[in-house]
């Protein structure tokens, strides 16, 4: 868990990109993405939910508030901050929750994403975001399935 939430944190300072991202993953990973849905393998997540997906967001930030451990599952707490302030002062942020299961040998084999659609696109048109024409776009209708692989 130290060297994932590591790996964000070099993300977050700009000292990697997201593509750091599937080193933390097997071969056979799931990762769930609220606009993505379910991302079926490691390279599946490198070319979506690790590449295109995050492109033009590097100025968006993920900061870790706490995670918990139980077994081999990991739950971490954190925010998703939007470049640029309200009038207030304050930033354009949502509440985000991850649900982790490890694998062993330093890798995990799902990724449960979880955050308010409606509160994040609320935040991008305030904020005036404008998207990378280069960043993909979600699946029409991506598959919902939310279940764990099966790792026997």
């Amino acid at each position: 868990m130290r060297h994932y939430l590591a790996v964000r944190d070099e993300i977050d300072a700009g000292k990697r990109g997201w593509d750091a991202m599937a080193t933390l993953f097997t071969d056979d990973a799931v990762f769930i993405d609220p606009a993505w849905g379910r991302v079926e393998g490691i390279e599946e997540m490198r070319a979506t939910v690790f590449g295109s997906a995050m492109v033009g967001l590097d100025d968006w930030k993920f900061p870790t508030e706490f995670y918990a451990i139980d077994g081999d599952t990991a739950v971490i707490k954190w925010t998703q901050v939007l470049p640029g302030h309200r009038a207030d002062g304050t930033p354009y942020s949502q509440s985000g929750y991850s649900t982790l299961i490890y694998a062993g040998d330093g890798k995990f084999s799902y990724e449960e994403d979880l955050l308010n659609m409606t509160h994040v696109m609320h935040d991008i048109k305030e904020s005036g975001f404008q998207f990378s024409p280069e960043m993909g776009m979600p699946p029409r209708h991506p598959n919902r399935d939310v279940s764990k692989p099966n790792r026997g």
